[in-house]
């Protein structure tokens, strides 16, 4: 007679079967993973599309002519006037869309570079000095990041106003270059990518505190001067509270305020709506420029800062 030892331990195979289902994890994650991709394709294309088709009705809208507008499909073609419009815009009143779009090009590239310059050496002053007040003057930095620039219209127009700058240049230029973001994003930047001892190492060498910034530390901080002069430039070309309170001449337009002007005469002068289509199309080739021949920069310092 053979007798069976049960073993500490040692499971029948039925309970072996039900303990082993019960503790090895469900292999659910392939299915999943291809759900959640699914799921974020699903949305990206959802709001691709919502982006897209306003893009796709004005490149359409800006090939019509202008009895075509309201007679034809939205989003198809017709007949393929698009050099005759851009032309039938450009002469237009003497052209005055030129000057408004050179207009908006000095207001955005001028007062992009230069609020870019002075926040970045705003930031960095902030980032690698240390003096009394540094922090106090970095909350109110903040805190005008926190203002919407809405809400300084009104003071900024009754302060211009008092100085006799209003309906000029400078009264949507000067506001242009104050860049509170910029001078966070500087300063934090700044003290991530400039190294102390590379400063060090410059003074050692003899070079003052400006030419240590403009040679050394202004290469770092690049791809943040980049982004905050990208910030600067969207920001000023769609800015169009400042010049409606600021600017009553219209050779000092910028073309979004130029474009509502023309918007607004609409039920006296119906055939403005193709210049506003057209001109609208063509407000935003600077910006998609701006993006292209800047994105390298962007690009390679998130390289850098992904390797650091």
């Amino acid at each position: 007679m053979t007798a069976t030892t049960a073993m500490p331990g040692v499971v029948g195979p039925k309970g072996a079967g039900k303990g082993a289902s019960s503790g090895a994890p469900r292999a659910r994650g392939p299915r999943e993973s291809l759900m959640s991709r699914t799921a974020a394709m699903l949305v990206m294309a959802v709001f691709t599309l919502y982006f897209l088709v306003p893009i796709w009705w004005l490149l359409v809208a800006s090939t019509k002519s202008p009895g075509q507008l309201l007679t034809t499909p939205g989003l198809w073609f017709a007949d393929f006037n698009f050099v005759e419009n851009i032309t039938a815009l450009f002469e237009y009143r003497g052209g005055v869309y030129w000057r408004w779009l050179g207009n908006s090009v000095l207001y955005a590239g001028l007062g992009g570079l230069i609020g870019t310059l002075i926040a970045a050496m705003c930031g960095y002053a902030l980032a690698k000095y240390r003096f009394p007040g540094r922090e106090v003057i970095f909350n109110v930095v903040l805190g005008g990041v926190l203002v919407p620039a809405t809400a300084l219209a009104l003071p900024l127009f009754l302060m211009f106003s008092q100085v006799g700058l209003t309906n000029t240049f400078w009264a949507v230029f000067l506001p242009s270059i104050v860049s509170p973001f910029g001078v966070y994003l500087t300063r934090i930047f700044a003290a991530a990518s400039v190294p102390d001892e590379l400063i060090e190492a410059s003074r050692i060498d003899g070079a003052g505190e400006v030419r240590t910034f403009f040679t050394v530390s202004i290469r770092l901080m690049s791809p943040a001067l980049v982004t905050v002069f990208l910030f600067q430039f969207v920001a000023i070309w769609n800015n169009f509270f400042l010049p409606l309170i600021m600017l009553r001449s219209e050779e000092l337009f910028p073309v979004t305020f130029g474009l509502y002007t023309w918007n607004s005469q609409l039920n006296q002068i119906p055939e403005l709506r193709s210049y506003v289509l057209i001109g609208a199309l063509l407000s935003i080739v600077p910006l998609i420029v701006a993006f292209l021949a800047l994105q390298r920069f962007w690009r390679n310092g998130l390289g850098a800062g992904a390797l650091k």
